[in-house]
């Protein structure tokens, strides 16, 4: 069978499935624009440095801690090797596999992925379904529906990207089915299960169910071979192959008891080499009593760091003593939503403030917005995306500003970790003459009075914006950073996203 036919009647049984979920309309199933971009030119030049085939089978792996996807694909030589490192833009819940629905977790295990789940109209830009619950997941009792991985980095239970990702990610996926790839893995984890940290992890209540999921984690490490999957006794068997003593495909039930079988003796040396090698290592951090990870009482998913230094400019202070917001230069894949929703410690985050739940519909076309939906809310069509790509609205929003005195007195006590600017306001503090003594009257009439609090005097700090070449800016004639801009560039990621800090 030719490539092209093949390519062909994946793209039909993709269509046929979405149009199952549906319902019978097949007007509002033709695929969108988003779905069919090709591979930029850029990511080609990776495959082809990476000796990848276009449409070369793919594997993805999820990690919570790290907040980071990675998306491997099969090189000429046969082994899956690593083309990209994706930083997760929002993910939810804690650490730990999802149990009930509502339970805001993001899944955590083996999950396998069809083209009859790939949605190419997501409300979230696009969207694949993670498959869960599984076959394990449903053999322990655990409930959920409709868990994505999407774009629009808004998640409540999904891992979410940004559109930019979402839309490459989609694209990988759809060519490796037209190559003939009839489905790909999805392996999601806690964090990267070395041996160091499982350590870390040792006392987590969860650690007996990642001691399952590192096992299939090691063996993909061991042979950058997707392992075969199965389910036993309520828990994961990975490259099981029959005894040497029988001729009997292997039949495997989530709920009864394993057959009889072994380590698929192609790879049981490699495997089983490097499995000892990672308790080994693992039992010699647990002796030397490594720390191990504080709890995250309270704490709703992760943000990659990168997205993290966009919503968290620095602030700092000028030769006047006044505080500015200085914006972070790291460069995020793909534009924030207007309304993001960073983790929160416990302490930030108060009682019932969670977004409410949205509903991920399977190959529905996303409807127009209307006039009374926020901004975060709106659907994902193009007209929407240009409107807000292109969109120089924003909202004044008022900024805490700190006390310079204590700012100034303690950043003066360490002179080698503050800048020029930072120098010279606690330097004009210092030798700023001290006020004549007030009579006595008046100084107890001054003290009798209530405190004012600074932060309603005070002027809002302004942003700021810096570049590469922009550091230690030293004071200029009359009195501002020189190096600074006062404003953003109209259309740049701070005009659109800084209000909503």
């Amino acid at each position: 069978m030719n490539q092209a036919l093949v390519r062909a009647l994946l793209a039909s049984a993709a269509v046929a499935a979405t149009i199952a979920l549906a319902g019978c309309d097949p007007d509002s199933v033709v695929p969108s624009g988003r779905s069919q971009a090709p591979l930029s030119e850029k990511t080609l030049a990776e495959l082809e440095a990476r000796q990848m085939n276009k449409d070369s089978p793919i594997l993805v792996r999820i990690f919570k801690e790290e907040s980071e996807m990675e998306v491997w694909k099969k090189n000429r030589g046969g082994e899956f090797a690593l083309l990209k490192t994706y930083p997760i833009c929002r993910w939810s819940g804690d650490l730990g596999p999802k149990k009930k629905e509502g339970d805001r977790q993001a899944p955590e295990g083996f999950y396998t992925i069809a083209p009859g789940q790939m949605n190419p109209h997501s409300n979230y830009y696009l969207a694949f379904n993670t498959g869960f619950p599984n076959t394990y997941d449903r053999a322990m009792g655990y409930s959920g529906s409709q868990l994505m991985v999407h774009g629009d980095c808004s998640s409540r239970g999904c891992y979410a990207m940004t559109d930019e990702q979402i839309q490459e990610i989609y694209a990988l996926a759809r060519e490796s089915f037209f190559g003939g790839q009839t489905a790909f893995q999805l392996e999601a984890f806690p964090f990267r299960m070395t041996s160091l940290n499982m350590a870390k992890h040792r006392n987590n209540p969860n650690f007996a169910f990642w001691e399952m999921l590192k096992e299939g984690y090691d063996h993909f490490e061991a042979t950058h071979q997707e392992p075969k999957v199965a389910v036993c006794e309520k828990r994961y068997i990975f490259d099981a192959a029959p005894s040497d003593n029988s001729n009997k495909p292997l039949k495997f039930d989530a709920h009864s008891k394993c057959p009889v079988f072994q380590l698929d003796p192609t790879i049981a040396s490699v495997v089983l080499d490097h499995i000892r090698q990672e308790r080994v290592q693992m039992a010699q951090y647990i002796a030397r009593d490594v720390a191990t990870v504080p709890p995250r009482n309270g704490i709703d998913g992760g943000m990659n760091p990168v997205f993290l230094a966009k919503l968290q400019p620095q602030t700092q202070v000028d030769n006047n003593g006044r505080t500015y917001q200085l914006a972070s230069n790291t460069q995020a894949p793909g534009y924030l939503p207007r309304t993001p929703n960073p983790p929160a410690a416990a302490a930030e985050r108060p009682p019932q403030s969670q977004p409410a739940a949205k509903t991920e519909r399977m190959a529905t076309p996303a409807p127009q917005p209307k006039d009374s939906e926020t901004p975060s809310e709106q659907p994902k069509t193009i007209a929407g995306l240009l409107g807000n790509l292109f969109s120089n609205k924003t909202e004044a929003k008022p900024v805490e500003v700190a006390d310079t005195k204590s700012v100034t007195s303690e950043l003066a006590a360490k002179p080698r970790r503050v800048n020029v600017a930072v120098r010279t306001a606690a330097a004009s503090a210092v030798l700023q003459p001290k006020p004549q003594e007030k009579p006595k009257a008046v100084a107890n009439a001054t003290s009798a009075a209530p405190p004012v609090q600074r932060a309603e005097t005070a002027p809002a700090p302004e942003l700021r914006t810096a570049y590469s070449a922009y550091s230690a800016p030293q004071a200029s004639a009359n009195g501002l950073v020189s190096g600074a801009q006062p404003v953003v560039p109209a259309g740049s990621f701070e005009s659109r996203w800084a209000a909503f800090r």
